[in-house]
């Protein structure tokens, strides 16, 4: 793509991945915006774009980017961020069509728990403590080999149960993650509130 500014609009791709990698959003859309307006049909462009927008709280374009590179892609690997710009919208219907597409897809565990987290999320905005906690709590037993997913998972539902004033099953919950790594997230400070 690009033609025979190709090799120059890599590099600022290039650069601009290395500023999102270095938490600098603007930095990074600053530089992604002009490539999308010469490169419109890239879906690393629209991708980054859309990351780069969504880190930095603007929900609205952030999902344009990443339809556009969904309809570009087929992809469903950017479906969790898509559904929390949805939920930060207040656009519940959106998050669960979104969900469906990526549970029917099931591309990968983490993938599914990202946007299980993210349904449960938008549960609980709605009021809807209990569902938002069974919705969790069908996927957080009989894990043996926990990993990073797992943990993410267990951590929203340790939250939501302290919410739901399920004091003894948040600190077992919070427990359970610490016992896996201790520095996850601030689990030890929640720990240490809970009593």
């Amino acid at each position: 793509m690009g033609g025979n500014r190709g090799e120059r609009l890599h590099a600022e791709l290039l650069r601009a991945a290395d500023a999102f990698a270095g938490d600098r959003e603007r930095d990074a859309i600053g530089i992604l915006r002009p490539l999308r307006d010469q490169l419109p049909d890239s879906p690393s462009v629209r991708e980054l774009l859309g990351l780069s927008l969504y880190r930095s709280g603007q929900y609205a374009a952030a999902t344009r980017e990443l339809e556009h590179y969904v309809a570009l892609t087929g992809a469903v690997d950017q479906h969790p961020v898509l559904m929390d710009c949805a939920r930060a919208r207040k656009d519940y219907a959106r998050v669960g069509e979104l969900w469906r597409e990526l549970a029917d897809v099931s591309p990968s565990p983490e993938l599914v728990a990202e946007g299980r987290i993210v349904v449960a999320g938008s549960l609980a905005d709605r009021g809807r403590i209990d569902e938002a906690v069974a919705f969790l709590d069908r996927r957080a037993g009989g894990v043996k080999r926990p990993r990073e997913h797992h943990l993410r998972l267990w951590y929203a539902l340790a939250d939501l149960e302290e919410r739901a004033g399920n004091l003894p099953r948040a600190r077992a919950l919070f427990d359970r993650i610490r016992r896996q790594d201790a520095g996850f997230a601030d689990v030890a400070e929640r720990l240490a509130a809970l009593g």
